[in-house]
């Protein structure tokens, strides 16, 4: 059992959906965003994905995008974020998640980037940009390093195609809310809740919702739906780019993880139940 599934099971026996941070290493600089991921984790963050600065981030929207280029200012390299992820490791068990494109990965050569993330303590990889068909080398090279590699499921997937997708992912199957890039929304799609229920009925991985979510209302709305983990990026990538203060992401993100608990959540809806 890897430290992933181990966390979302831990939130669910306590009632909870998983809360899933995500920060863009690197942002504003490297001993920064360590000590803000660290910050995450005190707020009550489960995992911490760490994104991996990328000078065409075609799935990111404006905020994420603007983080990336800070940190590549700063000078952030692959081996960066990898490093980045071992100190973290030292100093926390919570499981550690990297999403990159692809370009730089194959820049430090696949097997060269899996046993660098196996040995940093890394436990899965998102590679956002990746069609499932042509992810099989990559997934050869982590399974073989012990890391999950996990996979997303958009909008417009089907039932069938997001089963053939889940029996390929690990860890949990990232939920992308709606279509476009990320960043922060107003409302969620009403769609959700009966998407949640037909992917629960294809696969017993853990469904993470992403892309959008990013108030503690809208935590809530999810926890109804009956989503094992929540992914916050945006508005926390938001939050350090106005002010990259540790004190104030660790409120922010505690905010965020109030609305996770099952006695924040007024009727909720039974997981695998019709909304």
């Amino acid at each position: 059992m890897s430290r992933l599934r181990n966390a979302f099971d831990a939130a669910r026996g306590q009632g909870r959906a998983a809360l899933v941070a995500y920060l863009m290493a690197g942002d504003p600089d490297l001993p920064a965003s360590e000590s803000l991921a660290l910050a995450c984790l005190r707020g009550g963050a489960d995992v911490l994905e760490l994104g991996l600065p990328f000078s065409d981030p075609i799935a990111d929207g404006p905020e994420i995008q603007r983080a990336g280029q800070r940190a590549l200012r700063a000078g952030t390299r692959p081996r960066d974020v990898l490093e980045i992820a071992g100190r973290l490791r030292e100093r926390t068990d919570a499981p550690l998640v990297v999403m990159s494109y692809l370009n730089p990965i194959l820049a430090l050569g696949l097997e060269d980037f899996a046993g660098s993330a196996r040995d940093a303590g890394v436990d899965g990889l998102l590679v956002p940009a990746l069609s499932m068909e042509e992810s099989a080398e990559v997934r050869s090279s982590l399974d073989a390093c012990g890391i999950d590699h996990i996979q997303l499921v958009a909008p417009s997937t089907s039932p069938d195609r997001a089963r053939v997708i889940a029996a390929a992912s690990r860890g949990f199957l990232y939920v992308v809310a709606r279509y476009g890039t990320t960043g922060t929304r107003e409302e969620l799609p009403p769609e959700l809740p009966s998407r949640l229920h037909v992917l629960r009925s294809v696969t017993d991985l853990p469904l993470a919702v992403g892309f959008g979510v990013s108030t503690p209302d809208h935590v809530r709305a999810l926890c109804r739906a009956g989503a094992d983990g929540i992914v916050v990026g945006s508005a926390i990538v938001r939050r350090i780019g106005e002010s990259p203060d540790p004190a104030g992401v660790e409120s922010f993100v505690g905010e965020l993880a109030g609305g996770l608990r099952a006695d924040a959540v007024t009727s909720p809806v039974p997981r695998g139940s019709s909304p």
